[in-house]
């Protein structure tokens, strides 16, 4: 396993998935319309094949995506 750098300032799974979502859209003023799944924002969202919150933190960059929507379209991953 590689060592952390900066191990004191890490942060954990959940609030990296908060700062990568809800977080950056309410960074750009955008969280009433995107950053999280709710009635009334917009249907984009990507799905990874793992649970990032059930695997390794630090195998996350290996996890990869299964597929993605915008809006009403459903987009499969090149799985190949």
């Amino acid at each position: 396993m590689k060592p952390a750098l900066g191990a004191a300032e890490c942060i954990g799974v959940d609030q990296g998935l908060h700062a990568f979502t809800l977080g950056a859209a309410h960074g750009l003023g955008l969280d009433g319309e995107i950053g999280s799944i709710e009635c009334g924002k917009r249907a984009d969202f990507c799905v990874l094949d793992e649970d990032p919150t059930a695997s390794d933190p630090m195998a996350l960059e290996a996890l990869r995506p299964w597929g993605a929507a915008q809006g009403e379209r459903v987009f499969a991953s090149d799985r190949s």
